[in-house]
């Protein structure tokens, strides 16, 4: 039986006072205490219940902090930006958020977390992407996951004929909402560079008929959409490295372990 994201304990954290990486907000109120002075130089007058849930000072300067799991949760919870200055979170997953706020990402503090996405490519508007997509190397900005962050991993899908993962892709910058270069208004974009190109690509044909994979929710949809995949990578990159042994020492950075 393959091992699934939903079978294993959280990644492990090295040199913190935590063993497991947090599932939630009190993780990562405990984490940051650890941090608060040594890392950041911030000296903590309170923490309290209610809306912000910290006060600090930096520099003589007053820091409102406000705690969440993911940095989306502050706009979930109907936050009021204008009275906060940090969002302290394990994930930062708003690339929308007001410029105005400073985001803490513990699991970067930690050489965690990224996640992992599937991402169709194909003809736009007469360009084939597919094949810019085979020149592109780095520095190019490319339309991605509202949702993703710099540090994740995402996987081109070439549509139909070719219907393949062969380009692996990381993110290398904040994600932000900008005019798109390939359609009218704006767009999710960042810039990216090439992790590895499989020589042996995986096909959708194969991921049917993969006994854990064929129930995932972008194959069963055809890859359509921009699909986070993270509870899969297990299983997807026992398959790249069975059959592209050469990138498992590339990948070993984006080992199933070290995920998110």
């Amino acid at each position: 039986m393959a091992v699934t994201r939903s079978t294993v304990r959280p990644p492990r954290l090295d040199d913190a006072p935590l063993d497991y990486a947090p599932e939630n907000e009190q993780g990562v109120v405990f984490l940051f205490a650890h941090l608060a002075r040594r890392r950041f130089g911030l000296r903590v007058e309170r923490v309290q219940q209610g809306f912000p849930d910290c006060i600090a000072y930096r520099a003589g300067r007053r820091v409102r902090i406000e705690f969440e799991y993911r940095s989306s949760g502050f706009a979930a919870h109907g936050h009021d930006a204008s009275k906060c200055d940090w969002i302290v979170c394990w994930i930062h997953d708003w690339p929308g958020h007001p410029k105005r706020l400073r985001i803490v990402e513990l699991r970067a503090e930690y050489g965690l977390g990224f996640n992992v996405w599937v991402q169709p490519v194909g003809v736009v508007n007469g360009t084939d992407y597919r094949d810019v997509l085979r020149r592109t190397k780095s520095g190019e900005t490319w339309s991605l996951p509202r949702q993703a962050s710099k540090g994740d991993l995402v996987l081109y899908y070439r549509t139909a004929p070719q219907s393949c993962i062969a380009d692996l892709f990381r993110i290398t910058s904040p994600v932000g909402h900008v005019k798109a270069g390939f359609r009218e208004g704006k767009d999710f974009m960042a810039n990216i560079r090439r992790v590895c190109t499989l020589k042996s690509p995986i096909y959708l044909r194969e991921l049917r008929q993969n006994p854990i994979l064929k129930t995932a929710g972008f194959v069963r949809g055809d890859m359509r959409g921009r699909a986070r995949v993270s509870d899969h990578w297990p299983e997807l990159y026992a398959m790249i490295v069975a059959r592209n042994p050469s990138v498992r020492r590339i990948l070993k950075a984006y080992a199933p372990d070290r995920l998110a």
